[in-house]
């Protein structure tokens, strides 16, 4: 399996290069070559795997320069008993008579993020082996909350890399922020950007193409590669999971071999729905993928008029993960979906840098809507759906997942669409603690209660325990207080990395 960018310029990379580089150096993101197919028989005998085995056998289908043995030791290192709090490592759980919610969020840092960011490190460090990499690598990272400190806990001390992380400095959660803060690790550095987070992210995709700061560092023997979905070796384990839900609805026999389902994801970088659009690809029979936005709805109008329109205001929300005006991974999704017409997606992408808009084709457009739906969800319409799946159901959502429901929720009625269902659940609820508390506790109880004794109260009011990771948070002493302008990020850098 050979790699290729979106941007037309780099083609036949290997896989083990496309992981170490991260983006490729003409600014695209590096698709597969060809997607490779499953059959009914395929998904069979996938039924009767751990997850880890799943795992294993999909990764070789893009992984060929890697070994199988190389392949199971990162899948082993990753999933393990000691990372993950579940055996299942993303188990369904049943909502409804046909909605299914699949927890991503039983690893290190509560969060979905954990699924890829727990093996890409093994994926990375095998792939500067194979490629007889010398120079040390810098992983930079522009984080919305959660993959910020999903990879800070996954680098942390790996031999041959050192990462350094931008979060918009008030657009984060107070967990999520505390969690990133006070990050421990000889390698691992933090700085808070003042803005949002796509001030953040366009500074790390302008510094990749920087040529004469990456010669800077390559004097310093050091070269840049990212954990961000731009990375392939990102989104690729995300495929894994998805693959993983249909094979366990399979064999819990809630579908048959004919049976397509719908996947609804809460969406702000839209990787998470892009490696739902590859099982798709590979043989996953899809009905519907359905994008779910927060009141930052550039996705869902997208998806609707084939205008992507970042001129907008920035909302801040109580889902602040997608809190996102420009989707990095809608262009692999234009590549792919454009049969791999680089020109079409270079033109587009440099509309969207000089404008802040583009539109798509018709053609183009329609085959968007053969596959995907998009909506999205209002601030009370997130909390009353958290406060109502409690009291019917009994289950506790986080503000994304809630999202994600809502719109689900929306799309039922519109569609009389009762297609067996796997709702993305992509955050523990006390990530997110004092949003979901004011959806089901009464607003007078939680005045004048900082973040964690509001989760303490959250815990009592629903049996739930927290987090282990999360429990403790406030104890742990702050390591990382540095802030940056967007102007400055490689200033700082710099500042982290050379003497």
């Amino acid at each position: 399996m050979k790699y290729q960018s979106s941007r037309g310029k780099y083609s036949s990379i290997r896989s083990a290069e496309a992981i170490k580089m991260g983006i490729s150096p003409d600014g695209g993101l590096f698709v597969p070559d060809s997607v490779p197919q499953l059959d009914k028989n395929t998904f069979a005998r996938l039924e009767c795997l751990s997850y880890q085995a799943r795992a294993s056998k999909i990764l070789e289908y893009y992984l060929t320069d890697f070994t199988i043995e190389e392949i199971n030791r990162c899948v082993n290192s990753a999933y393990s008993s000691e990372k993950f709090d579940n055996k299942d490592i993303a188990p369904l759980v049943q909502l409804k008579e046909n909605v299914f919610i699949q927890e991503l969020w039983h690893g290190p840092t509560s969060a979905f993020k954990d699924m890829a960011l727990q093996i890409l490190p093994f994926l990375l460090t095998t792939s500067m082996s194979k490629t007889n990499e010398t120079s040390e690598i810098i992983i930079l990272v522009a984080t919305s909350g959660d993959t910020g400190k999903a990879a800070l806990e996954g680098f942390k001390d790996i031999k041959g890399t050192r990462i350094i992380v931008f979060f918009p400095e008030d657009g984060v959660s107070e967990i999520q922020k505390r969690q990133m803060v006070t990050q421990e690790g000889e390698n691992v550095y933090v700085a808070a950007v003042k803005g949002n987070f796509d001030n953040a992210q366009n500074g790390v995709k302008n510094i990749f193409t920087n040529l004469e700061f990456n010669e800077k560092l390559g004097a310093n023997n050091m070269k840049l590669s990212s954990a961000n979905s731009i990375n392939w070796g990102r989104l690729l384990p995300q495929i894994v999971y998805y693959i993983s839900a249909y094979v366990d609805l399979r064999a819990n026999g809630h579908i048959s071999d004919k049976d397509a389902i719908n996947i609804v994801v809460p969406t702000g970088n839209f990787g998470n729905i892009l490696a739902a659009y590859y099982a798709g690809k590979m043989g996953v029979p899809i009905n519907k993928l359905i994008c779910a936005s927060n009141s930052n709805n550039v996705l869902t109008d997208f998806i609707r008029t084939g205008i992507y329109d970042a001129n907008r205001e920035f909302k801040k929300t109580c889902s602040p993960s997608m809190d996102i005006l420009i989707s990095s991974n809608l262009e692999r999704l234009l590549y792919e979906i454009t049969d791999h017409d680089a020109d079409r997606v270079n033109l587009w992408m440099e509309r969207l840098k000089t404008l802040g808009r583009y539109e798509i084709d018709k053609t183009t457009c329609k085959k968007i809507n053969s596959i995907f739906r998009a909506d999205f969800c209002s601030e009370d319409e997130t909390l009353d759906t958290i406060n109502n799946i409690w009291e019917t159901r009994g289950y506790l959502l986080d503000t994304h997942t809630a999202v994600a429901v809502n719109v689900y929720e929306k799309y039922l009625l519109s569609t009389n669409d009762y297609t067996k269902t796997i709702i993305a659940s992509t955050a523990s609820p006390f990530k997110f603690g004092s949003s979901v508390a004011r959806a089901i506790l009464q607003s007078k109880m939680l005045q004048g209660k900082n973040e964690f004794e509001i989760i303490k109260m959250l815990s009592a009011k629903t049996g739930i325990d927290i987090p282990v990771r999360i429990k403790n948070l406030d104890q742990k002493e702050i390591k990382h207080r540095t802030v940056s302008s967007p102007q400055k990020m490689e200033e700082t850098i710099l500042s982290f990395l050379v003497d």
